[in-house]
């Protein structure tokens, strides 16, 4: 276990100097959920409500699809990563497999918090009013880590498994617009029955509902049993899936 830690860190300061390197990624991935906040709440808010209470409403869908725009980044980067004699080469020395993709996925946690944070000051801005107290702080931060988590390793085997990065890109859309089917802008209630019926029954929902509840103070109810369940599921196939998929990966 130690030699995992110890190469997992060395792995994530390797991510970490190629992130400075080339930001446009992480700024892109900051910028497009952004834009949709704009765009939601200057253009189609009054069509759709308007006002503080649909601000309030919208950010944690808003969240969600930056969440999804972090592990797009983590897909191509691993992609490209698998494509240098360097993963070529760490692949027959003595170093954990996880931990060459751990550093990855522990690079994609840091840059995507960091993404959220700076996602909340824009709505902030915007006219986002939380009531959240100290301790629902604290329960969002750990729900959004952890769905951070799940959604990295799934990305991780997207990448790992797409044959261009185009295709990697393209794979990881699904955490980037799925949250559009959900109670990300409007009440599944709304939606005509057989959407309505998936969106109720998907992951995204019940993580947007239980990030909605903590942010604005209201009951959380069962929902956040569904979301932790399903981020843990995500993390288990995600996790699994990667390994198996790079040890079978050829060097290239």
């Amino acid at each position: 276990m130690t030699y995992v830690l110890v190469d997992s860190a060395t792995m994530l300061r390797r991510d970490m100097r190629h992130m400075l390197r080339f930001p446009l990624m992480t700024v892109s991935g900051i910028a497009f959920p952004c834009l949709m906040l704009l765009l939601f709440t200057y253009v189609f808010g009054g069509a759709l409500g308007g006002g503080v209470s649909y601000v309030n409403y919208i950010v944690p869908g808003i969240l969600m699809m930056a969440i999804g725009g972090g592990g797009a980044a983590t897909a191509i980067n691993i992609n490209e990563d698998m494509s240098e004699g360097v993963i070529a080469r760490l692949r027959t020395m003595a170093i954990p497999r996880t931990a060459v993709l751990a550093g990855q996925v522990g690079g994609s946690l840091i840059r995507t918090a960091a993404s959220l944070v700076l996602v909340v000051g824009v709505a902030l801005l915007v006219g986002f009013r939380p009531s959240a107290s100290f301790v629902d702080w604290l329960a969002f931060s750990g729900l959004a880590l952890l769905v951070i988590f799940a959604v990295s390793w799934m990305c991780a085997a997207f990448g790992l498994v797409a044959k261009t990065v185009a295709g990697a890109n393209s794979s990881s859309l699904l955490f980037q617009f799925g949250p559009f089917v959900s109670s990300a802008f409007v009440s599944p209630d709304a939606m005509s029955k057989g959407i309505r019926w998936f969106a109720e029954y998907q992951p995204f929902t019940p993580i947007i509902d239980t990030f909605r509840a903590l942010l604005t103070g209201t009951p959380v109810g069962t929902t956040w049993i569904a979301a932790v369940a399903w981020s843990i599921g995500l993390s288990l196939v995600g996790i699994l899936w990667s390994r198996a998929a790079f040890l079978r990966l050829p060097s290239r």
